[in-house]
């Protein structure tokens, strides 16, 4: 009757085209997406002895991260320069930064020394609560995000 022709017809075109899409993802490449360093931050702020507002932000364990060319960090929605001149390239295990500001901006430091950075006090938030966020740049995925409230 002719059925059996038509079936295996049917078949080969299906395998082709299973085929097909295999290799064709293989080689348009269907590679894993990237993915954010993996490290445990945490954030505190606090009012030094002069009644500076200052927020810490420290890396507990994981990964290292690219500071300089990796991440992106906002406070309350504002970026924070991270200047090359007041921080290693590299924020690893047991390492402390310190966002402070000047009179335009935030900034990220690796001393409360704000007479060196030329920084003055006063870190003005909405109710006095930063919102700080770390993103990777290559992933666009975030790294560590946390509310603080100054002590």
């Amino acid at each position: 009757m002719g059925l059996s022709p038509v079936i295996g017809v049917i078949l080969m075109v299906a395998i082709t085209v299973i085929l097909a899409a295999v290799i064709g993802s293989f080689v348009f490449g269907m590679e894993n997406p990237e993915s954010a360093p993996q490290a445990s931050i945490q954030g505190s702020a606090y009012s030094d002895s002069d009644g500076d507002d200052i927020v810490m932000i420290s890396h507990q364990g994981g990964e290292e991260i690219d500071l300089h060319n990796n991440v992106r960090i906002t406070m309350s929605g504002n970026d924070v320069n991270i200047g090359s001149d007041n921080v290693s390239k590299w924020f690893k295990a047991g390492d402390k930064l310190y966002i402070i500001s000047n009179s335009s901006s935030y900034f990220l430091v690796n001393s409360t020394n704000l007479n060196a950075v030329n920084a003055d006090s006063g870190i003005a938030t909405d109710n006095n609560r930063p919102e700080v966020n770390i993103i990777d740049i290559p992933s666009q995925q975030p790294i560590a995000n946390f509310n603080l409230r100054f002590q």
